[in-house]
């Protein structure tokens, strides 16, 4: 792939471009079943769920998990996940949208918090690597934030000649615009994912219902 010029779009993958919800409700159950708490609804969730992710356990225990706790919460909510997901697609209209970016000739990649070497064959079965110049998933251990792998991958997007300046990210997580910022890239969120629009709102970023809306603000910012 050449040099890049104009707009980017950075998306982010779990509960933007992938549709996972039902997945990570049953996963976070599971895991929350381990220490004997009772299940939350999509609802709770969307209000409560925040990273680093020990951080959401701690506002629905009352106090950090304990290392141990951590540990065996991630590893349930992970195996829980991997056998859900099989269920799950892509978000409506996503194809769409990736293929007419792509075809305006503008570069797209993906980063993601959710482990690299499960993320590139999910992006490859589901048909639509081809539209990325870069797909990124997290390398090191879970919980972490997502403004150190930001760093990384812009890094990686300016040697393609993607400047931050005219790069968008779109996710559905205030963590996604917090890390956008901290690369001097601009955000947009998108309600259909984990959080609700009153927590993205408190962001002070363009906050969409659709991800066709998402592009078309990407879009201006961009420009």
């Amino acid at each position: 792939m050449g040099m890049q010029t104009g707009a980017h779009i950075v998306w982010d993958w779990n509960g933007t471009l992938f549709h996972d919800n039902d997945a990570i409700i049953g996963a976070t159950n599971a895991a929350f079943a381990e220490l004997g708490m009772t299940p939350i609804t999509l609802e709770q969730y969307r209000a409560l769920y925040c990273v680093p992710v020990p951080k959401f356990y701690e506002r629905l225990m009352g106090r950090l998990p304990t290392d141990a706790e951590w540990e065996v919460m991630d590893a349930t909510f992970q195996r829980h996940y991997t056998e859900q997901r099989g269920r799950c697609r892509l978000a409506e209209g996503a194809t769409e949208l990736l293929t007419g970016w792509r075809s305006a000739g503008r570069s797209q990649s993906i980063l993601s918090l959710y482990g690299h070497d499960e993320l590139v064959p999910l992006v490859k079965g589901l048909g639509i690597e081809a539209h990325f110049i870069r797909v990124d998933g997290r390398t090191g251990p879970s919980g972490g934030s997502k403004a150190e792998h930001m760093v990384r991958h812009l890094a990686e997007l300016a040697l393609a000649g993607v400047e931050p300046a005219r790069t968008v990210v779109i996710g559905d997580a205030a963590d996604d615009a917090v890390a956008a910022r901290h690369v001097g890239a601009g955000a947009v969120l998108y309600t259909g994912g984990s959080h609700g629009r009153a927590s993205l709102e408190e962001v002070g970023v363009p906050v969409v219902d659709t991800l066709g809306e998402a592009v078309k603000v990407a879009e201006g910012l961009a420009a």
